[in-house]
């Protein structure tokens, strides 16, 4: 099974980029963050065309949301309220084969690392707070796959420049402790980790405001798909598609892709 996490940044916009993911990646299920359309205004017909006959979305109107587009059938769809808002950023099923797939969008946390000045900031701390909570809760021998935009770079490698990044909220050091926290928390594995050392540089996000986003690099790793032990003998390669920040109307983040055995 192959599952790709990828925020759109506005699924009606970036159609597109979907049919380009199902051209070279062929996901069976494709997990979006931040489609930014409350659910009446979805579009199931052109992603069913695409070949995902079930649809699972939490949306809300311009902002956030996410999405399962899947192959085979899902059940139990449930959607956690996390940090005391009730904003459109998480989504889970369970698959044919009783792994529980969680899709988040964690927030992004604003410009300012100083949660006293920068109340973005300090809801996304209480947010990976909660996280941490509901993670210690999992019973431990469930196999479970959490992915999406967890908006935090956590190791050295996975910005352009870790001692320029310290101070730049998804690279700070409180993020990392909390993102850390979170892995040990059910001995999560990070599975792009697992196929590219942690000594190579990894970026699945380069910001709009480069100039020429290639030519610079200066990316990070906010995208991560992590899986318990109870999966670890079906994990296989995790490929991130860099070159579809290349593509027309790109995102600024790109699809990260897990082979998951049968």
């Amino acid at each position: 099974m192959r599952i790709t996490s990828f925020n759109i940044n506005s699924v009606r916009i970036r159609l597109h980029l979907i049919e380009q993911i199902v051209q070279q990646v062929n996901p069976d299920i494709l997990c979006l963050q931040e489609t930014k359309v409350d659910n009446p205004l979805f579009p199931y017909d052109e992603l069913r065309a695409m070949g995902f006959p079930y649809i699972e979305i939490h949306g809300q109107k311009g902002y956030h949301g996410v999405a399962i587009l899947s192959k085979v059938p899902v059940t139990e769809v449930q959607s956690l309220t996390l940090a005391e808002k009730p904003d459109a950023r998480h989504i889970a099923v369970r698959l044919p084969d009783g792994t529980e797939l969680h899709n988040f969008y964690v927030p992004a946390g604003g410009d300012i690392p100083d949660p006293e000045a920068n109340p973005k900031f300090r809801h996304k701390l209480d947010y990976y707070d909660d996280l941490l909570r509901w993670s210690k809760a999992l019973d431990p021998k469930k196999p479970v796959v959490m992915l999406g935009d967890m908006n935090v770079a956590p190791l050295e490698h996975d910005v352009w420049s870790h001692k320029q990044m310290l101070k730049i909220v998804s690279h700070t050091p409180i993020e990392i402790e909390k993102m850390t926290a979170l892995r040990e928390s059910a001995n999560w594995l990070d599975c792009a980790r697992l196929s590219t050392s942690p000594e190579e540089k990894l970026y699945s996000w380069w910001s709009y405001r480069a100039k020429d986003w290639e030519a610079s690099d200066r990316g990070r790793r906010l995208d991560h798909i992590w899986v318990t032990p109870a999966l670890t003998d079906r994990v296989g390669e995790t490929r991130i598609l860099k070159a579809a920040r290349g593509w027309e109307k790109p995102s600024d983040h790109v699809p990260v892709t897990l082979e998951l055995r049968a």
